[in-house]
Formats: structure tokens, C-alpha cells, sequence
């Protein structure tokens, strides 16, 4: 028990060094894949055959092959095959790397449920629009957007609860995460070693990060739910 009380301390503030890590890891994915994820979408549905076929095939590539793969690949890949490193040393290097293969990954994802929400909107809405006068742009900023919102909003929140934990997956590139952070405690990290106690304590903050998410994406689905 004395060993667990001297070992405690230690050990909550290297998983808090790690947690904050995976806070930005996540956050950061969020910022960039949202967008993204947009802006694929459009390409996809896009009239012009070549940019079309060329956007599904990325979007098929990139659902179809591990996220740990495509991590490895973005890392080690401009490095050991081309001969031109490009994301730098260090844990500045590494968080770069897995926030782009994050980004990129997740933005594959969330266009295809962008692109359910605005198929699943009436074309009737778009005709109406344009005897109102109005462009294609205007008709979905201004009619279908929020519509396409509230019926991904379940989807997405299915999507960035599987973030949290798919945020542990860039240990494969040694970025320095939380289950990193709790894994070295088994190899020796601060003077102790042979402890695999802090890794089980490790979900405690994914437990409590999931729940918080889980707790306001479904308020916003609530305040989202006219009709009920």
C-alpha cells in the first residue's frame, strides 16, 4: 500500500502529460476533419465524372485500410522510401504526423455521412429554391444546411466517440498519449517498472471524457429534435 501511495503521484501526473496530448490529438482531428470532410464530400458528389470517381476511390482507400497502416505509411514513408523527411524529430514531428493521417482519416468518414444527410434531403427543397430566385449555394446554405445537421448529428456523435479512443492508436508511431504514458510504467519509466496497474487506470480517463461527450452531443441532439 506505501508503494502504491508513493507510486500514485508519479504516475496521475505523467498520465496527465499524456491526456493532454490526446486532448490535442482529438481536438485537432475535429478542427480539420469537419471541414474537410466537406469539402471531400462536394468532391464526390461532385457532376464532374473524373473528380467524382477519383474522390470515391480515395474515400474507399483510405475506410477500407486500418488507421494504424495509414498512420505508419504518413510517418515513416517520406523518410525511409522517398529519402525526404518532412515532419521533423522529435514529438513535435510525431504529434504532426498523426494529426494528419487523424484528419485525413476521420474526413474520409464524416463525408460519407455528410453525404447521406444531404441526399437525404427532398430535391423538391432545391427546386423551390430555384423558383425563389435563389443559386445552387444559397439554396444549401441557407434551406438545406440545418436540415443536414440535425440528421447527422447521431452519426457524427457515433464518430467522435470512436475519436477518443482511436486517439491510442498513435502510440504506434511512439507519439507520447495517454496509453503510451501508461505502458512505460511497465518498461520503467520514472524509477518504476513491472506496473501495469497505471495502463488499467488509463481508462478511467477515457470512461470519463466519453461520458462528458456523451452528455452534450445528446443535449445537442435534444435541442436539435423540433418535432418531439
Amino acid at each position: 500500500m506505501e508503494v502504491f501511495l508513493e507510486q500514485f503521484p508519479v504516475v496521475v501526473n505523467a498520465l496527465n502529460e499524456g491526456f493532454v496530448q490526446t486532448l490535442k490529438l482529438f481536438f485537432v482531428t475535429l478542427l480539420g476533419g469537419i471541414p474537410l470532410g466537406l469539402v471531400i464530400t462536394f468532391g464526390s458528389m461532385s457532376h464532374f465524372k473524373p473528380l467524382s470517381a477519383f474522390t470515391r476511390l480515395i474515400v474507399w482507400i483510405v475506410r477500407g485500410s486500418p488507421l494504424m497502416i495509414q498512420l505508419l505509411i504518413i510517418y515513416y514513408f517520406p523518410g525511409l522510401v522517398l529519402k525526404t523527411p518532412i515532419w521533423g524529430g522529435g514529438e513535435a514531428g510525431r504529434f504532426l504526423a498523426a494529426s494528419v493521417a487523424f484528419i485525413f482519416n476521420y474526413a474520409c468518414y464524416f463525408s460519407e455521412i455528410y453525404r447521406g444527410g444531404i441526399q437525404g434531403i427532398p430535391k423538391g427543397q432545391d427546386e423551390a429554391g430555384f423558383v425563389l430566385g435563389m443559386t445552387k449555394v444559397q439554396v444549401f446554405f441557407r434551406v438545406k444546411l440545418l436540415q443536414v445537421i440535425k440528421a447527422i448529428v447521431p452519426p457524427m456523435s457515433n464518430e467522435i466517440i470512436t475519436l477518443v479512443k482511436d486517439t491510442s492508436l498513435s502510440r504506434i508511431i511512439a507519439l507520447q498519449e495517454i496509453i503510451w504514458a501508461g505502458q512505460a510504467f511497465m518498461k520503467g519509466s520514472h524509477g518504476i517498472s513491472g506496473a501495469i496497474w497505471p495502463l488499467f487506470f488509463t481508462a478511467v480517463y477515457y470512461l470519463v471524457f466519453s461520458g462528458l461527450l456523451s452528455l452534450l452531443l445528446g443535449k445537442l441532439e435534444k435541442k436539435l429534435n423540433y418535432y418531439q
